[in-house]
């Protein structure tokens, strides 16, 4: 019996320092995919926090790192407005486009509305045609000025979703800027005061 109680112990050493050995494992490879030049702003910040030098219950960060965080938020942010900016444009132009195209369609429409109504010969460009070949042409024209028409329905319908996802997304870029803006520097306002607290400490305990 004490064997069997001693190798439960052992296998349960070896289970616990198993799982150590993993997750410590598992914690390196995921600090290694992180960057304070690639990836996603969120995580250029982690990197920030991971990499940052404990002082107490502070963080102590480089001052390049917070710099280089800042040029690439910015520029993020410049990268979603200009695309927000170009989706914008794109769908105002298809949006001319689609009301031009309804106009066109309508005084089609009309046209050949007319032509129920009239002679069986009609002139065309100073030659006479038969009126039924005249409707033809003329409703093969409205139906590809209608197929046209749908197609930029559906280009503007696209358009305006990929507006209101890049304005969904600078919004949240800006939101998650200013909050880890906010972070770090109450960050640093608490390491400077600490650190006046500490040099003021010095100063006392060197003039007794």
């Amino acid at each position: 019996m004490k064997n069997v109680y001693l190798a439960c112990i052992a296998l349960t050493l070896i289970t616990l320092f198993t799982n150590v050995i993993n997750a410590q494992e598992a914690t390196d490879e995921e600090e290694s995919k992180l960057s304070l030049t690639e990836g996603s702003v969120d995580n250029q910040f982690e990197f920030i926090i991971q990499r940052s030098n404990n002082y107490q219950e502070y963080k102590v960060v480089k001052k390049n790192w917070l710099y280089t965080l800042k040029k690439n938020t910015l520029d993020s942010m410049a990268r979603v407005e200009k695309e927000l900016a170009e989706s914008i444009n794109l769908s105002k132009t298809q949006n001319s486009e689609i009301e031009s195209l309804k106009g066109k369609l309508q005084e089609s429409q009309n046209h050949v509305s007319t032509l129920t109504n009239e002679r069986d010969s009609i002139s065309f460009f100073g030659a006479l045609i038969d009126k039924s070949a005249y409707k033809a042409t003329m409703w093969g024209i409205v139906g590809l000025l209608a197929v046209v028409l749908l197609f930029f329905i559906y280009k503007f319908k696209n358009s305006n979703v990929v507006t209101q996802n890049a304005k969904k997304a600078l919004a949240d870029l800006e939101r998650e800027y200013e909050e880890h803006r906010k972070k770090a520097l109450e960050r640093e306002q608490k390491v400077r005061r600490q650190l006046q607290d500490e040099i003021n400490k010095q100063k006392i305990a060197k003039a007794k």
